[in-house]
Order: C-alpha cells, then sequence, then structure tokens
C-alpha cells in the first residue's frame, strides 16, 4: 500500500497526465474527422499539424512514450496520404 504522500502525488499526476492526453486524443480525432471530410483542404493539414503538435507535446511531458508518440504520428500521416491520394 503506497504510503499518503505517494498517492497524493499520483492523485496529482494522474489529473496533469489527462489533461494532456486527453487534448491529444480530441486532436487526433479531429485531424482524422477533417482527412474524411476533406484531405486536401488547408484546414486539414492545420489540423494535422496540431495533432502532430500536441502528440509531441505529450512525449516531452512524458505522458507517452517517444515510440508511442511516433508511431500514432506515423499512422495519422499515413491515413492522410492514403487518402489524399484516393481522391
Amino acid at each position: 500500500m503506497p504510503s499518503k504522500k505517494s498517492h497524493r502525488k499520483q492523485i496529482k499526476n494522474q489529473e496533469y497526465n489527462k489533461t494532456i492526453s486527453s487534448k491529444a486524443r480530441n486532436a487526433i480525432k479531429d485531424a482524422k474527422k477533417a482527412i474524411n471530410e476533406d484531405p486536401s483542404s488547408e484546414n486539414t493539414i492545420l489540423s494535422v499539424k496540431k495533432a502532430v503538435q500536441s502528440l509531441d507535446k505529450a512525449a516531452q511531458k512524458g505522458v507517452i512514450h517517444k515510440n508511442n508518440a511516433g508511431r500514432r504520428k506515423s499512422r495519422l500521416m499515413a491515413t492522410l496520404n492514403e487518402s489524399s491520394n484516393k481522391k
């Protein structure tokens, strides 16, 4: 059983990490939605850039692993390239 102090710290870190990870997830969701609507628009490119930045920020803060962020960025870019080639 953790000590009281480590438990308080764990709760505080969970709240901090939750905000960063939810921002990253929401940015990815918005980017995928924009890709499905119109892959070649300026809005789509901006939303993908925002998603990449939020993933980089989460990795920098230690919320997600660096390789996890890279994998998610790679998949997002592959989705963008695939959909832009189809249309």
